[in-house]
């Protein structure tokens, strides 16, 4: 390696401002706060606005959205039961053979 080109690499706080959560890792993000850790050092403090305390994916309190909208435009063209989309030349076959079943 190179001397000198690369960023320090050092423990650092970060801090989810959401939840209040922090946590102790390293990393090489430059930034101005420090913060004194329960050891009794202080370290370079970054804060974050997520965090696996804040998540939905790891707190299990995802926010369901209304897709009502989704949901009946997905039905109306692909149908209420049917697991494989229509294409057109199925749709104009289906309508020929009810018209054939009706001349006869």
């Amino acid at each position: 390696m190179k001397p000198d080109i690369h960023p320090e690499y050092r423990p650092v706080v970060f801090q989810d401002t959401s939840s209040d959560f922090r946590f102790l890792t390293k990393s090489t993000i430059e930034t101005s706060e420090t913060v004194e850790w329960d050891d009794g050092n202080t370290y370079p403090l970054a804060k974050v606005e997520i965090s696996s305390a804040s998540h939905p994916f790891y707190t299990g309190k995802q926010i369901l959205v209304d897709t009502t909208g989704r949901v009946e435009r997905f039905r109306r063209r692909y149908g209420q039961g049917s697991s494989a989309p229509k294409t057109e030349d199925a749709a104009s076959a289906e309508e020929s053979s009810e018209t054939a079943d009706a001349e006869a």
